[in-house]
């Protein structure tokens, strides 16, 4: 658990500098003419080749070990960092977008699927609940970052491309020869898919609330009249209730049925939907809505990941992991574009109204996840 937690901690990081950097070209975009669906189509690009690339990750990992691939995915991360920081166009920091996704493809399987493989089976819930704060707390901080140190745009880009290099120098720390490559025989992406499908949707509705709703929120306060720090705030409270509700969620995945807590979950994500309808009479529901988007759409996620844990053995984890990242990615990769064209066609109301479907179909595939 040494070297996982290592690894935990260099993903942490990367995290950290995508919550940073997020925000900010999503307003630059915003303030150099850009509408929020061609925003939210930027904001894709990342968790688009996630989606492409992760039912292959398992095989590269079981034929080239983990900590090969973590640092091959650490480089190609600082190479996206790096077009962000020294470029002022969209098309290199699509560019930079779309590496920055394929090296995330390779760290974020890695680490979740060890962590789900090594942590002991009563305290699964308790060890992903504490990951995922920790992510949680990196994507808090890092839309605050123009705020709190009074940067702009460009000085905060090469602050995130400095956390990216840190990452990689704890991969290249991490010796080549651990003890934690995957077994062979793992069980593949879509064989896992098939196996759990429900758990894939509740993944993905995770997906859209957390990861795909951050950027467009931010470019659409920034549109309503709110200044860049305010305006990455609200992308923020995302990340704020992220990490307020990962390990609440985890140790109630250790301690009550799993049915009830994604049903739970889904009514407090249709409840906040509903609440979200009212923004425009009253800005303060932009900050709340984000809280609960980030806290239980964070949460899904965690809770599909602990409920794969137990229903695979050790030997399918990656597979398992790359079924719930998928199912996450998709809706973080539709999400940016959904949520984007809604509220250019319909405002506030429209993308509520998107948002409390969701939900709904949430609440189905809780309630009909077995006991």
């Amino acid at each position: 658990m040494g070297v996982v937690w290592r690894f935990a901690l260099a993903t942490t990081l990367v995290v950290l500098a995508f919550s940073m950097a997020g925000p900010v070209l999503a307003v630059s975009l915003q303030r150099g003419g850009a509408g929020t669906s061609a925003v939210g189509l930027f904001a894709m690009l990342p968790f688009l080749m996630i989606g492409l690339l992760i039912p292959v990750v398992p095989r590269v990992l079981a034929r080239h070990g983990v900590v090969r691939t973590y640092r091959a995915g650490c480089l190609l991360e600082l190479g996206g960092a790096l077009l962000y920081a020294t470029t002022d166009h969209w098309l290199p920091w699509a560019a930079g977008s779309a590496i920055s996704g394929i090296g995330a493809a390779a760290l974020w399987n890695a680490t979740e699927a060890l962590l789900a493989r090594e942590a002991p089976p009563e305290q699964r819930g308790r060890v992903m609940g504490l990951y995922q704060t920790a992510l949680g707390a990196a994507l808090a901080l890092g839309p605050f970052v123009p705020a709190a140190l009074g940067w702009g745009a460009r000085p905060v880009l090469w602050a995130a491309a400095g956390l990216v290099a840190l990452c990689c120098a704890l991969a290249l720390s991490i010796p080549s020869r651990s003890t934690v490559e995957p077994p062979p025989g793992q069980a593949g992406t879509w064989e896992t898919m098939r196996t759990v499908p429900l758990l894939v949707l509740i993944a993905f509705s995770g997906g859209v609330f957390e990861a795909g709703l951050g950027s467009v929120s931010a470019a659409n306060a920034s549109a309503s009249g709110l200044d860049l720090s305010r305006a990455a705030s609200v992308a923020g409270a995302i990340g704020i209730g992220s990490f307020l509700c990962q390990m609440p969620a985890g140790l109630a995945a250790d301690r009550f049925p799993l049915r009830s807590v994604f049903t739970v979950a889904a009514l407090l994500l249709l409840a906040s939907s509903i609440g979200f309808a009212f923004a425009t009479r009253a800005t303060w529901l932009l900050w709340v809505g984000g809280l609960a988007w980030g806290g239980i759409g964070g949460a899904l996620y965690t809770l599909t990941m602990v409920e794969v844990a137990h229903q695979f053995d050790g030997r399918a984890t990656a597979g398992g992991a790359a079924a719930m990242i998928s199912g996450y990615t998709a809706g973080a990769t539709v999400g940016p574009v959904a949520s984007g064209v809604a509220l250019q066609w319909a405002g506030v109301p429209g993308l509520a109204v998107l948002l409390g479907a969701l939900a709904c179909g949430t609440l189905v595939a809780a309630r009909s996840i077995p006991d």
